[in-house]
């Protein structure tokens, strides 16, 4: 049987720890080519590179697989990858693995999902997968056998066309996460200010602070499953449409 072609990439640059240990975990599964951002790209969105140029180069870092570090975003290395690098389309898209949460609303900035929902866009299935471990020398084999487990059995049962998976995984050892779980979005957003400096030439500057602010505790919300030592699975499409809306808004407009 021929073995599955996985296509990697990810938000926080090429050298970063979680890809490569996300890269590890699918050379056990499948053929790997890796295109990912020669530097961070994290908190970039859906962003495209249209204003510059695009370059990739291959590059020897470990491993069997072949690697290409990417100038662009992440969705650009998505989009290179199918365009210009990869002879055949791949089984699967695995983005990842990211250094901290990508839960709850925090998938509408995430480099790292918008990669996966940027395969999903293709009709590929993908997955973008995401510790809650911020360190660069955070612990990614504890979820190995999870995460593993999770790509397998995509590739066993496929996903209807356009449908992504936002996998967040708790910052516990293997043995102290009780498993997986099926969840929603959480209702929750990040409460903002921007921190006002001034430089030494008088000219004002500003750092983005805040803080998270879950406003959602039912039980089938990403963010109560992690809390609970679970890793979360959401189940993520690209069509914003609000179609429970539709119907009240062509009355409230009344084109008729």
């Amino acid at each position: 049987m021929e073995r599955p072609l996985i296509l990697v990439t990810n938000d926080d640059g090429i050298t970063a720890p979680g890809i490569r240990n996300l890269i590890q975990f699918m050379n056990e599964i499948g053929d790997v080519i890796v295109v990912a951002p020669n530097s961070p790209q994290s908190g970039k969105g859906h962003a495209i590179t249209i204003n510059s140029t695009l370059s990739y180069e291959e590059v020897t870092l470990d491993g069997p697989q072949t690697d290409f570090s990417c100038s662009g975003t992440p969705v650009d290395c998505v989009k290179m990858a199918l365009d210009k690098i990869l002879t055949r389309r791949p089984d699967i898209v695995v983005s990842g693995i990211n250094h901290g949460a990508n839960s709850s609303i925090n998938v509408i900035y995430s480099g790292t999902m918008s990669a996966a929902v940027e395969a999903g866009v293709e009709g590929i299935p993908a997955i973008g997968f995401s510790l809650l471990d911020f360190s660069w020398e955070a612990d990614f084999t504890q979820a190995k056998e999870h995460i593993q487990n999770i790509v397998r059995r995509t590739l066993e049962n496929p996903m209807p066309k356009g449908i992504v998976l936002n996998v967040n995984i708790p910052k516990l050892t293997t043995g102290e996460i009780k498993g997986i779980k099926v969840c929603k979005q959480a209702n929750a957003k990040w409460e903002e200010s921007f921190d006002e400096r001034v430089n030494p030439h008088g000219k004002k500057y500003y750092w983005l602070t805040g803080y998270f602010n879950n406003m959602d505790e039912s039980e089938d919300a990403d963010e109560t499953a992690l809390a609970n030592g679970y890793i979360s699975i959401v189940p993520v499409k690209f069509d914003l449409t609000a179609y429970e809306y539709m119907k009240t808004l062509e009355e409230v407009m009344n084109f008729d």
